[in-house]
């Protein structure tokens, strides 16, 4: 009985192969699920979300149950996310979500397959992609699970001859531990479930590695991702059953309470059945071969899948391009920029609120030419490549059905010269949406933001905690408001433009006390900002030369910061804005103050750092340093003034060797109350000497502001 079922399992397999033979090249793609909670007649309602690409923009293929009850579809909406066309390759990614009534909480299993994939070597064009989904009650969370969460861009350039790390994402919405492994169940959860030797899979920070032995061309990748808990915990169902969960540390396959003794069961209603046949008809036997002719042998021995929470598909290619004259990132391959998110981190939105991210990219010897995201339905980007950089402004409106889940984005940067096309690194987030918003009050002027929050409209709120897109930017407190005044070139925010207007964004957000590990206050994100016409009648102009830099902090007000250039020593004839960026020869001696303005009296001005960036980044990778810690490094540096609010030096100009021909000068300032031990009284700390302790302001005796950096130039 058991082969008969075998045998017509494949039939059906062949057929649907048969069947689907003329349909467009096949690019990878996965699925995710969210339990959406308890219906009045008892069924669940669980989201289905797979993304999938095709060589051209059309659903080819539909998920259908596996085994288990997988309940009925309710909503189905189908829509195209990204797409590509290039001289190695086109593709198109679209998105579909199901909506499922689903009568039982019992596991189930949804499947793919069909024919066939893009060309690759050690590949039979074969696809499959399979899911495991259990709705059992979590006995640590009281809730279903939730699967990892995770994107990729269906095509990865790298270079034949650069090592480079592909960085999966593997988010878990319940803080599961999240593996990634190869497929190993052939015509199930992979096609030939090839594992390259050319390539380094690590499991547990789902990071695949290319060393420079690959042979050019595209590379298949069919993976599985899986979520564990952090402690051993039982998942139960409505029938009675109760499924043990473990920590992936705590399996063995030796122990009765493994959770691999599942696979041995023989209950006919387990499709798992079959891997305990002894023939050697049976496909059992494929995972136990040691013949190293079967390509799925080539580097390892094969283990049976694990009993995960969950189980997941995420398959895509990998192009092994020609060599590229240079491995570094920021020369022919781009490289990510300053304000471009760092890989893992979450963001969070607020429902019918617009999020935008914003991301940069840069390259000395290849021109960009674009920036490719994938995201949820609905998602836009604006791309303005222009040389050796380019950036985007990723755009997207959350609606009232995605509250309180997580949505990945990732995106890559390309690049051109002549005919070889490089990516950058893929970088991905978290979008997490759900969080508390309030309303803002903001006024504009030519120079500065000024925002109010009534603290009646947000209950529970903390005005303590809360702060700027800058940490080092806090905010003033009274008895009815939150309030803060920055300039618009201060505190991360943001700079956006169309064809009318340019806009400067920002937003006030909630932290955690780090002293504690809950919380009992809601977290608040709320956007503000200030839109100026480009066109028309205007009381100002935009100039390069940096307006002064303004700062709220509680305890000090609002303070500011002034950072010019002077014509000689003696500080009698500041830079005429207009003339900016001014210009001066190599060993010229350039000055320049630092005058700091506040409300309180007796201020002490510290100048902590200062350095030199061929961009107005002071994070930038390429940097030279005049100050450090208080301590002047640079040996042309001439101070004249160091008083309580005024800080004159000078230094003999330089430049980038390269193709950079602009100098920003980026200082770290501090403002401290007079006569308080604070970092301004330490003054010089060099690198032998033993590292002062980092003082924080505890909120009942503020004695310094922040550190902020503060620019000038170019």
């Amino acid at each position: 009985m058991r082969v008969t079922t075998l045998t017509m399992m494949h039939m059906s397999v062949f057929l649907l192969l048969v069947s689907s033979a003329s349909a467009s090249h096949y690019y990878g793609g996965f699925l995710t699920f969210t339990p959406k909670g308890l219906n009045p007649d008892g069924s669940l309602t669980v989201e289905i979300l797979y993304r999938e690409a095709y060589r051209i923009c059309f659903p080819y293929q539909t998920w259908y149950c596996y085994s288990g009850n997988c309940g009925i579809t309710t909503r189905s909406v189908t829509g195209q996310i990204a797409s590509y066309s290039g001289p190695s390759y086109s593709w198109c990614q679209l998105e579909t979500i199901l909506i499922k009534n689903v009568p039982t909480d019992s596991p189930f299993e949804m499947r793919e397959a069909s024919c066939c994939w893009i060309y690759a070597p050690n590949n039979n064009a074969q696809w499959n992609l399979f899911a495991h989904i259990d709705l059992g009650t979590r006995s640590d969370t009281g809730k279903p699970n939730s699967s990892p969460v995770t994107t990729i861009l269906p095509a990865i350039r790298v270079p034949q001859n650069c090592q480079r790390e592909l960085k999966l994402l593997a988010h878990d919405p319940d803080a599961d531990v999240v593996r990634c492994r190869y497929g190993i169940l052939p015509n199930i959860e992979c096609g030939t479930c090839y594992q390259h030797p050319d390539f380094f899979l690590d499991e547990n920070s789902c990071t695949l590695t290319h060393f420079p032995t690959a042979i050019t061309g595209t590379h298949v990748f069919e993976l599985v991702l899986e979520d564990y808990p952090e402690q051993s915990i039982g998942v139960s169902h409505r029938d009675g059953t109760q499924l043990p969960r473990y920590p992936w540390t705590s399996y063995s396959q030796t122990t009765t309470s493994s959770p691999w003794q599942w696979f041995t069961s023989t209950t006919t209603s387990t499709p798992w059945q079959w891997f305990t046949s002894t023939t050697t008809s049976t496909p059992w036997q494929w995972f136990t071969s040691t013949t190293t002719s079967m390509p799925w042998l080539a580097t390892t021995t094969i283990s049976p899948p694990s009993n995960a929470l969950s189980s997941i598909p995420l398959q895509f290619i990998v192009q092994v391009d020609q060599s590229v004259p240079s491995c570094a990132d920021g020369e022919y391959l781009p490289m990510f920029q300053s304000p471009t998110p760092e890989h893992g981190k979450i963001i969070y939105a607020a429902v019918n609120y617009e999020l935008a991210i914003k991301v940069k990219a840069a390259a000395r010897f290849s021109t960009l030419t674009n920036i490719f995201i994938s995201g949820p339905l609905n998602i836009t980007k604006v791309v303005n490549a222009n040389g050796n950089t380019a950036e985007a402004v990723i755009k997207w409106t959350p609606g009232s059905d995605g509250f309180g889940e997580h949505f990945p984005v990732c995106f890559v940067a390309e690049s051109v010269l002549g005919s070889s096309f490089y990516n950058s690194e893929m970088r991905c987030v978290v979008i997490v949406v759900g969080h508390t918003t309030g309303e803002a009050t903001v006024s504009c002027n030519e120079m500065t933001m000024t925002v109010e929050i009534e603290k009646a409209s947000i209950p529970g709120l903390n005005d303590g905690f809360v702060r700027l897109k800058d940490p080092l930017c806090t905010l003033m407190s009274n008895s009815t408001h939150i309030i803060g005044t920055m300039s618009l070139n201060t505190c991360g925010t943001e700079i956006e433009e169309d064809d009318e207007s340019i806009i400067f964004k920002n937003e006030i957000v909630s932290f955690e006390n780090t002293s504690t590990i809950i919380t009992r206050t809601s977290e608040l994100n709320i956007g503000f900002s200030c839109k100026y016409p480009k066109k028309g009648k205007a009381s100002f102009s935009f100039t390069v030369h940096k307006p002064p830099y303004v700062f709220t902090e509680n305890g000090f007000g609002t303070f500011a910061y002034q950072f010019e250039l002077f014509t000689d020593r003696l500080f009698n004839s500041m830079v005429d804005p207009s003339a900016y960026p001014p210009q001066v020869n190599l060993g010229e001696m350039i000055y320049m103050q630092i005058a700091a303005t506040s409300p309180i009296l007796n201020t002490v001005l510290y100048v902590d750092s200062c350095r030199a960036t061929p961009y107005d980044d002071p994070n930038y990778p390429v940097f030279y340093s005049i100050i450090e810690n208080g301590c002047i490094v640079d040996n042309t540096v001439v101070v004249y003034e160091n008083n309580n609010t005024m800080y004159k030096f000078g230094m003999e100009a330089f430049k980038f060797i390269g193709l950079h021909e602009r100098v920003y000068i980026t200082c770290s300032v501090i403002l401290c109350e007079a006569g308080n031990h604070t970092r301004c009284s330490q003054g010089c700390v060099n690198g032998t000497a033993t590292p002062a302790p980092h003082y924080r302001r505890r909120r009942a005796a503020i004695t310094e502001t922040s550190s902020h950096f503060i620019s000038q130039g170019p």
